[in-house]
Parts: structure tokens; sequence; C-alpha cells
């Protein structure tokens, strides 16, 4: 019979192999049993007891594993493998700020940039942000577009998280604060059944520093997270969500499970089930998905 938790390790590869010295360390704080290995030198399961009244708390967990560059994920047994998969699109299944990207590239990245750190921060609201930095984007040819989708490169393991969900009939969407000329061509690029974003205005070649339609902000991801589970016949706690910013905390607090993937300290101090070393291969090892189950197509 399995026990009702599990404490999943996954180790950064690039900073090289999960060392026995964590694992031993980790089996110590929860009571765990013996690893059951998801990828050799990257991920194990540790079976364990539900956390009781004197029990290491996630938190504890986390810290104590962070010097050897190892995510801990402390997780019921029940119920791990997700029907419902919403992410975040820049800093998380990409590696960079499209937005950012586009206003270096025409001159005015640092006064887009501060904008964009305020919000990801929770200094300013999200509508407010984006309609400001859009703004200044007004005139400028809309070439650019293209000339920033030469450099888009995808996280590690974007497309098997996406992929190996699918395979496994899990719903996948892709919903960001960033715009549709991009995140159609994300999803296609990963295998995302559907996507959303908000709508660049464009009129005859020219940005206009408007958006076509109402912000996709932090309230409008966590409805199309509602909206997709309910349209898959699952309740929340069947969905994993991932994101990194501000904007996306809605959504990770309120699904089944929700991964802050290298977030910014804000999300960080809400959202404590948290991938800070690994990349998104980690989110299949969180649903105990072994590397063999993985699949890019």
């Amino acid at each position: 019979m399995s026990l009702p938790s599990v404490l999943t390790l996954i180790a950064d590869r690039k900073a090289g192999s999960l060392k026995p010295e964590a694992i031993d360390v980790a089996r110590s704080l929860v009571k765990g049993k013996a690893p059951i290995v998801l990828s050799d030198g990257e991920a194990v399961d540790i079976p364990c007891p539900t956390p009781g009244p004197g029990s290491a708390s996630a938190a504890t967990i986390r810290a104590t594993l962070a010097p050897y560059q190892t995510d801990a994920l402390l997780l019921k047994t029940r119920g791990r493998r997700k029907a419902v998969l919403v992410a975040d699109m820049d800093s998380t299944i990409v590696t960079g700020e499209t937005l950012d990207e586009m206003a270096a590239l025409l001159g005015i990245g640092q006064q887009v940039a501060a904008i964009t750190r305020a919000s990801m921060n929770g200094e300013i609201d999200f509508e407010t942000s984006i309609e400001q930095r859009v703004a200044l984007l007004a005139g400028h040819p809309a070439s650019v577009l293209e000339e920033v989708w030469k450099t888009v490169t995808l996280t590690e393991g974007a497309r098997e998280l996406v992929c190996t969900m699918r395979k496994h009939n899990a719903r996948t969407a892709l919903v960001s604060g960033g715009f549709t000329w991009f995140t159609q061509k994300v999803a296609e690029l990963c295998g995302f059944d559907e996507n959303y974003g908000n709508s660049l205005e464009i009129v005859d070649g020219k940005m206009t520093g408007r958006l076509d339609a109402p912000v996709l902000g932090p309230d409008a991801k966590l409805s199309h997270l509602e909206d997709l589970t309910a349209e898959r016949g699952v309740q929340l706690k069947a969905a994993l969500t991932t994101g990194d910013g501000a904007n996306d905390i809605p959504m990770l607090a309120n699904a089944g499970l929700g991964l802050a993937f290298h977030a910014k300290p804000n999300v960080k101090k809400i959202i404590g089930t948290q991938i800070n070393f690994a990349n998104l291969r980690a989110h299949l090892f969180a649903q105990g998905y072994k590397a063999a189950d993985f699949v890019i197509d």
C-alpha cells in the first residue's frame, strides 16, 4: 500500500547530478522510504507519511535542499497526474520576455523593462502596466515582431511537458499577458491545444500603441483556468498551472498544483510549491512521470 505523501526531488541537470547526500538528507527530514528513481541522476520520489505536528515544513525542506541546487516538492500521492495544464508564456515556456525584447530593438528597452519589473513584482497592477508599455510602441513598425521571433527560445523541457501531458489526455493551454502574435506561434511549436493572449493593434504596418480587446491579466488567467477545467469536466484540483510573475498568482493559487517557476520574489512569498533550479521537466516529475514516459511529438 502506497504512502499518502511523496517528496519529489529534482536536480538542475546543468549544475550536475542529484547527489546521494541530498536524497539522504531529504529522507531523514520526512521519514521517507527508499527513493524511486524517476530519472537517473535527475529526479526521485521519496514516499513518506503525511506531515504531522513537529514535521519539517515544505519551506524548511526546500531551504535545506537548496545548497544542493535541488528542488523539493512535498505533495499528496493521490491525484498527482493532472488533466489540465495552463502555462504562462514569457519567462516560463519561453526563456525571455517578448515585449521587453521588442522594446530593446526599438530603443525603448529601459523604459519598458522598468514597467515590466514593477508589474511582475506586484508594484503596479498588470492592466496599467501593459497599457503603459504598449503605449510606448505607438508608431513603431510591426516588423519588429518578426525580428523578436527569430530570437525566441523555448525553455528546456517545454515540448516534453506539453506533449507528454497531451499523450495522457490532458488539455493544455498557453495563457499569457503577452501578445497573441507570439502565443499562437509558441503554442504551435510546443503542441498546446489552445492559446490566449493580448491582441496588439496594428494599422498600415505600424503598432498603434493600443490593444484590440480587453486586457488579459491575472483575473482573466484564472477565468481561463476555471473555464478549461469545467469544459474538461474536472475540478480545479485536477489542474496544473505554472508561471513566474504576479499576474500568475491567482491561477497558481487556485490550481490543484500551482508551480512558481523561477518566479519573482513576491510570487515565491505566496506560492509554496516552487521550481527554483530545474527546468520544465520538473512539472512532469511532480506528477510522478518517469523520464521514460516523456514524449516530444
